[in-house]
């Protein structure tokens, strides 16, 4: 290590706090309750197995952010 002690004991001192915890992903998002069954809300990635993001706009899909596979939607056959 370079320098003295004491400048070694100053920079552990100056350092950073570290961050509380992150936030965590809001569950009641994802499912919703139907009587006594749980239902998911989108869909899952057939290929990860993750919950897939829906998307409008530039153009409707269904997309992993996870694995990176993504569904269009209503493009059948131009």
């Amino acid at each position: 290590m370079i320098g003295t002690p004491e400048l070694r004991a100053r920079r552990v001192e100056r350092a950073m706090p570290k961050k509380e915890g992150g936030t965590k992903a809001v569950v009641r998002l994802y499912y919703e309750v139907q009587g006594e069954q749980i239902k998911l809300k989108n869909k899952k990635c057939p290929r990860c197995g993750s919950i897939m993001a829906h998307h409008i706009k530039p153009v409707e899909r269904w997309s992993c952010g996870k694995c990176k596979y993504t569904e269009f939607v209503g493009r059948k056959g131009k």
